[in-house]
């Protein structure tokens, strides 16, 4: 018997997948669940439109991403932290900062999608924003000293 899967099924098959199996397993399990549907023709072709419709707007996502990838890339961003004489900074500059400082540049960036290694040294550094999927784009990080305030004592 053919069914169309409603959702991903472990051992059977992914959401929107054409599968047959048997019409017992169909009848007493799988559809009472809620997992699949008879794949009557008509259903076949709500299916194949669903598809279609998809495939349309995963594509205008896609090339959204990719535009926007493309100015993100180019992009240079300044973080300023607290740091001794040597170039160590107190403590590190994370994702969360990146990400912020990205957002002061104009984009719209979730801090969970910013990928940076360990920056505790002065310096420059890249960072990686997963915009869609696999697209990603790399941002250069330039860490830089805090000016410290002079105090009457040193002099």
């Amino acid at each position: 018997m053919e069914i169309i899967l409603k959702q991903d099924v472990d051992n059977l098959g992914n959401k929107d997948q054409i599968v047959n199996v048997r019409p017992g397993y169909a009848n007493n399990y799988l559809i009472p669940q809620g997992y699949a549907t008879a794949a009557t023709p008509s259903a076949k072709k709500v299916l194949a439109e669903k598809i279609k419709q998809q495939a349309h707007k995963e594509a205008k996502m896609v090339a959204d991403a990719q535009a926007v990838a493309d100015k993100l890339a180019g992009v240079a961003v300044a973080i300023v932290a607290k740091a001794a004489e040597g170039g160590k900074i107190f403590g590190s500059v994370t994702a969360a900062q990146v990400a912020d400082a990205i957002e002061a540049k104009g984009f719209q960036i979730d801090k969970r999608n910013v990928k940076v290694d360990a920056i505790k040294q002065i310096g420059e550094y890249k960072a990686v924003v997963k915009i869609y999927k696999d697209i990603k784009a790399e941002v250069t990080v330039s860490v830089t000293a805090e000016a410290a305030a002079e105090t009457p004592a040193a002099e």
